[in-house]
């Protein structure tokens, strides 16, 4: 199985064992989630495996800035100094002067998704950030105050919808998120055989919507003023069928009434009667489903995108039902199971800005000034597991300014890259070959319900060591340095192997055992997405409420947005490729192949306007920085909106680091700003950023 993005897609590997190689890559036609697709990331696993710049023993670094030199350490030489650092910040300086920052990989990982959280608590620190809140938390806030968890996430049931509304989403280039279904291609070739439609809003003609029936160009940062109206829509016009377990509608009525697609209509771009008329086209459709993701939760009202769209599936009448919008069952019910805790919000605050914590941590935004602003709480040791924050989160090269000026960090990763070459030391972990591999995370997104368990294909060598393991030796060594022995289920879980914790799971359940899945390599399938509902909500009466008031409060400030003209200057939307990983393979030639992928994307009508042409050098600044790359011209951004790629930047850092290659590019997260944020989840703005393009040096 594939861990390297959401579409776990099942693959057959040949492999030289005598060489400890993969000499071929292809999709696993009995797969029965992913059905023999395999994208070009997973024809490059084995490229990971035997990437010339990937760690595998502990490094030290010697020496500062570009000067600095890396040597090896023994495991045991390099755990102790970890644990020695970490404590000794701890005791001098309290329990929140180590911070700890969590990558997207992690979710990927069955070793730290068992273990991980295990050392987290030991670090004992409030100071907690992860990708989280540059990507998703919008949802987790709706789906806890909807759902009654923050992770019970219901997904499009793709494979029998009618009619697809895309929503700022990408699934084409993503392989989906936050919705598991490989081989998005073939699955929207059949929505079209069966007489579906798909209709994309996105403020670029992204690959997906050049496959879509109809597509809208929708201006970045007022989606939620569009959804509202379609909300809008369906009540004042008679639409509305909530399930009988739906509270508020006559509130919700009330609330949205201001927001008609009169309104709406000059302040995000789409005319009133195509906002009239995708309404009623969901409604009447005999299965249909929203979806919208990275584009409508970035942005300054990433909340009420989402709580919007929940509320259109809910209130159209496909809510749990075949074709719309439903909740997966994985085998390993880690929410059902009540392993992972249902969320919270607002139980402290970041010490420099008072924002919130939600969701157990707190915003990514907050990292830079948590570290550099001087008093009591501040963070003067770090420690990042496979996160790469300086590539991924707002104002990057201030984020590495400020990790350089720590007294200690350490980073669990397989690379030295922009964030963590400012390590003092880091901690290689084994990749997928050579660890097994069940998705606690993935399957509970997915289209349809299967399992799959992945037998390591190589053994590691001795002087390697997996995630949980290197999660557990910290955990240990710091709770003895501290003099704070770990809870005995917490000590219990770390000494376990996550084999026999995911056998522990699957009997939970009971619907797939450990051993069914080790005689079916391929996975099970347990068949399409069912009705779940109102059983498997998790709030205390088993009902939903439409209204939650701590999202209903933030409906004036969308109104009083609106009551502004649209700017006339430009703003900035990132965009994602098939071939890339957010911030990480970059430097594997099989996928950095072909055209460049760096450009500044911008309307030809926009560069004309400035005096720039197509291939022209341009300098794009924001408040908070300046990055200087080439310019393509491109009529699939709409007018007023310009594009660069998120989490580039491997050029200058990968031959300071020596790494075997390098690609050319800018990261956008050097114009992003941390000061732009959706206030209810704490995600950062990354969508909608007010940019200049002037002509370069």
């Amino acid at each position: 199985m594939c861990n390297l993005c959401e579409a776990i897609c099942g693959l057959v590997l040949t492999i030289d064992r005598d060489a400890r190689r993969v000499v071929g890559v292809r999709g696993n036609p009995d797969d029965p989630l992913s059905r023999g697709h395999v994208c070009p990331k997973g024809v490059a696993l084995g490229d990971v495996h035997a990437d010339p710049d990937r760690l595998r023993r502990p490094v030290r670094r010697v020496g500062e800035g570009d000067d600095a030199r890396w040597e090896e350490l023994e495991w045991d030489e390099a755990l102790d100094l970890v644990a020695d650092r970490l404590a000794a910040t701890l005791r001098e300086h309290g329990d929140d002067a180590v911070g700890v920052y969590l990558g997207n990989p992690n979710a990927h990982s069955l070793g730290f998704s068992t273990h991980g959280p295990h050392l987290v608590r030991a670090l004992r620190t409030r100071n907690r950030f992860s990708a989280s809140t540059v990507d998703q938390m919008p949802h987790q806030v709706v789906a806890r105050h909807l759902y009654g968890h923050q992770l019970l996430i219901p997904v499009p049931d793709l494979d029998r919808t009618a009619f697809f509304l895309v929503v700022g989403a990408n699934p084409m280039a993503s392989n989906g998120s936050l919705m598991t279904v490989p081989d998005f291609p073939q699955r929207v070739r059949e929505l079209h055989g069966r007489g579906g439609r798909m209709v994309v809003l996105d403020p670029r003609r992204t690959e997906t919507a050049r496959v879509a029936d109809e597509h809208h160009f929708v201006r970045p940062n007022t989606d939620a003023a569009l959804l509202l109206a379609m909300l809008h829509v369906l009540i004042a016009d008679g639409l509305a069928r909530p399930p009988a377990y739906v509270d508020g509608l006559e509130r919700l009525a009330e609330l949205v009434a201001p927001f008609t697609p009169e309104a709406a209509a000059p302040w995000c771009g789409v005319d009133a009667a195509v906002i009239r008329r995708l309404a009623h086209e969901l409604a009447q459709a005999p299965a249909g489903v929203v979806y919208g993701r990275i584009g409508v939760s970035t942005h300054a009202f990433g909340t009420l995108c989402q709580w919007a769209i929940a509320c259109l599936n809910l209130l159209s009448g496909h809510a749990d039902a075949p074709g719309g919008a439903m909740f997966p069952e994985p085998a390993a019910d880690t929410v059902g199971l009540r392993v992972l805790g249902p969320g919270t919000q607002g139980r402290w605050r970041s010490r420099v800005r008072d924002a919130e914590e939600v969701g157990g941590e707190l915003p990514a935004v907050v990292m830079a000034e948590e570290i550099a602003t001087p008093g009591e709480g501040r963070i003067r040791a770090m420690v990042t597991i496979a996160g790469n924050p300086v590539l991924s989160t707002p104002s990057g090269d201030r984020l590495g300014e400020t990790l350089a000026g720590l007294d200690f960090m350490v980073s669990l990763d397989i690379y030295l890259n922009e964030t963590t070459r400012h390590a003092d030391v880091v901690l290689p972990p084994t990749t997928l070959l050579e660890r097994d591999h069940y998705d606690l995370v993935f399957h509970g997104f997915a289209v349809r319900n299967t399992a799959r368990w992945t037998p390591a294909v190589f053994e590691p060598d001795d002087d390697q060591r997996h995630d949980w393991q290197i999660a557990a030796a910290l955990a240990h060594r710091l709770a003895e340095r501290l003099d704070a022995p770990l809870p005995a289920s917490a000590a219990g879980a770390l000494d376990a192997d996550p084999r026999d914790l995911v056998a522990m799971l699957l009997a939970g359940t009971g619907r797939t055992t450990f051993e069914e899945l080790l005689e079916h390599p391929e996975g099970v399938d347990l068949g399409p997405l069912r009705p779940t509902l109102p059983g498997r909500l998790q709030t205390a009466d088993q009902r939903i409420d439409l209204v939650p008031e701590a999202l209903v409060a933030d409906l004036p400030r969308l109104a009083a947005a609106m009551a502004e003209p649209p700017g006339d200057g430009l703003v900035l939307i990132g965009r994602r490729h098939q071939r890339d990983c957010n911030s990480w393979l970059h430097n594997t030639d099989r996928l950095t192949r072909g055209r460049p992928r760096h450009h500044l994307l911008m309307h030809p009508d926009d560069l004309a306007a400035r005096g720039l042409a197509d291939g022209d050098r341009v300098r794009v600044a924001s408040r908070v920085g300046s990055v200087e790359t080439e310019v393509s011209a491109d009529d699939a951004l709409m007018p007023g909106v310009v594009s660069l790629p998120h989490g580039y930047g491997h050029g200058a850092a990968g031959t300071r680091l020596g790494h075997a290659n390098t690609v050319p590019g800018v990261s956008v997260n050097d114009l992003t700003d941390p000061s732009l944020v959706d206030p209810v989840s704490g995600n950062a703005a990354l969508t909608g950023v007010p940019v200049e393009v002037t002509a370069g040096g």
